[in-house]
Parts: C-alpha cells; sequence; structure tokens
C-alpha cells in the first residue's frame, strides 16, 4: 500500500468470468471510507500497453481529484494473468471491462451508480461499446479511441448493433478463430511489419514501453472470438446516449484516424463532450497534452459524476 498524500493505492486482483486473475491498483482518495460514498472510474490501457504506460499519470490525477479509481492491466498483458501471453482479444477485453467495474462497485465507500469508464487508443473502442451496452455506467471517456471501421455506415450495417450489444452482454466467447501473429507491435524500421507500422508508434512504445515496471513486450497475436459480428464501436456511437460522453480526438491521429472519430461522435447523442487535441495519437500522454486531456476528464467528470 502506498500513500501519494491525498489518495491511498493499494494493489488488487480480481477473477474475470472464465477465472483469469487480473490485476492493478485500487486508488482511493484520503478519508472516503469515512463520509460519504465517493464516485469511480474504471481505466484501462490501449493495443498492448500496461497501466504504468501512461495510465497511472492519469489514475493519480484522477484519485487526487477526489475519485475512486480501478486501474488494471488487461489479460495476457503486463501484471495480469492469462495465456498465450501478449495475446489480445478485443472481445475478452471488453467483456473484463464489465467484472473490473462490478469490482468496484462492490468496494466500501464507493458508490455504484457514479462509476465511469475510461479508456485510450483501442481500450477507448472498447468503453464506448460497454458503455452503450451496460446502462449501469454512469458516463464514458474515451481518449484518442479506436471508434470503428468506417466513417460512414449504411442502415443495415447501423441496424447490427444489437447483436454486438447481446453478444457483449451474454459474457461468452464465439467460435474459436485462428489468431493472427505473432507481429512486432511497432518497428524502428520502415517497411518492416508490425501492427503498429507509424514512426510515432515506435517514438512511443520505445520511450514507454522501457520505463521500469512496464512489462510491456514488442510482440503481439490478435484473436477476435466474439461470435457473429465484428467488435466495431462505430456501431456502438450512436447508442451511449443518454449515458455522457467525453472524446478526447488528436487532430493528426492516423493510429485511431480522427476522421473516424468525429464521424463516430457527430453520430453520439447527447449529452456529449468534444476536445480536440493538436498533434498525433500519443499527445494525451505527455507535456501539455497530457495536462488538458487531465483537465478536460477531470471537469467533464464532475458535471456528470458529482
Amino acid at each position: 500500500m502506498g500513500d501519494a498524500g491525498t489518495f491511498v493505492r493499494t494493489d488488487v486482483e480480481f477473477s474475470a468470468r472464465d477465472g483469469t486473475v487480473l490485476r492493478g491498483s485500487l486508488y482511493r482518495p484520503a478519508g472516503a471510507s469515512a463520509g460519504a460514498p465517493v464516485a469511480g472510474v474504471v481505466m484501462a490501457h490501449g493495443f498492448s500497453a500496461t497501466k504504468e504506460m501512461g495510465v497511472e499519470q492519469m489514475a493519480d490525477a484522477l484519485a487526487a481529484a477526489g475519485f475512486a479509481v480501478l486501474a488494471y492491466d488487461h489479460r495476457n498483458l503486463g501484471a495480469s494473468d492469462g495465456e498465450p501471453r501478449q495475446e489480445i482479444d478485443i472481445w475478452a477485453q471488453a467483456r473484463d471491462y464489465r467484472v473490473a467495474f462490478e469490482r468496484l462497485a462492490a468496494e466500501p465507500g464507493i458508490d455504484a451508480d457514479r462509476i465511469a469508464l475510461w479508456g485510450s487508443s483501442f481500450s477507448g473502442g472498447e468503453v464506448l461499446v460497454v458503455g452503450a451496452a451496460d446502462r449501469r455506467v454512469a458516463a464514458v471517456v474515451a481518449q484518442v479511441p479506436f471508434a470503428g471501421i468506417a466513417e460512414d455506415y449504411d442502415d443495415d450495417e447501423l441496424a447490427a448493433w444489437p447483436v454486438l450489444r447481446d453478444a457483449l452482454l451474454a459474457g461468452t466467447p464465439g467460435d474459436p478463430v485462428d489468431p493472427f501473429g505473432p507481429i512486432p507491435v511497432v518497428t524502428e524500421v520502415a517497411g518492416e511489419p508490425a501492427f503498429l507500422g507509424q514512426p510515432e508508434s515506435w517514438r512511443w512504445f520505445a520511450q514507454w514501453g522501457d520505463r521500469p515496471r512496464s512489462r510491456w513486450c514488442n510482440e503481439v497475436t490478435v484473436r477476435n472470438d466474439g461470435g457473429p459480428l465484428s467488435f466495431d464501436p462505430g456501431l456502438a456511437a450512436a447508442h451511449v446516449s443518454p449515458t455522457p460522453l467525453l472524446m478526447i480526438v488528436a487532430d493528426e491521429d492516423r493510429v485511431a484516424p480522427a476522421s473516424i472519430a468525429l464521424a463516430a461522435f457527430a453520430r453520439a447523442g447527447e449529452p456529449k463532450e468534444l476536445v480536440i487535441e493538436p498533434g498525433d495519437h500519443f499527445v494525451p500522454y505527455d507535456g501539455e497534452g497530457f495536462a488538458r486531456a487531465r483537465d478536460a476528464t477531470i471537469a467533464f467528470l464532475r458535471r456528470h459524476l458529482g
């Protein structure tokens, strides 16, 4: 247990529906147990990243602002259990978000009716889908999100949302599929195979993944075992409302294209708020970009969680 002045952080673990042990940190504002129940936020990182790669600094800021926070590593990554290591299944990660929500909601001193989901990049898409499907979620923050696979959808495509929603809420995997990979997450050499081939992706992962405790590895396999439909946050965007939504978009984002995120935001109903950051996908993790994302997130959560 560590005390950071205005909050206390404790290592926690909890089991997913299939028994996989997920590990993270629980942040409690100082005095939270003694007073009225506090609002909370569940947080996880994006594609292959761990909580030490930028999530902890946002969790620190939210806890210092008075929110309880559960920040954890996705299955098969970082401190969490799960095999095979470095395998990413977006459906499984989304299902685990709901379990993490329930873990935080069960914590003494937490108001289960005031818990938000925060996700960045790949997990930004996950929280769009979970927030649209699960009405227990009190607010959604999607930072530089994977917000869909297209800017525009026809009516038949949009009508597929109930299939995605029901598959997520059912909480069971679909038929097993062969994974894609293994493949490096990033590469320093232009033209070499990698899941994220942009130079800015290499720079960010090389910087943050090399930090102590990150446990990051530059290799992934990708699996999609959700069932009859691809996991597409673009189908969920119009269904997040009436849950409040904050979307933080980087205007030069090539990893999770800004045009797709802005189109998803346009489909979303009220209440919704948009923050546009100047720069690439990784701007919200450092310096002034982080400060702007932090301040916008805290202000949004205070407005909608109280």
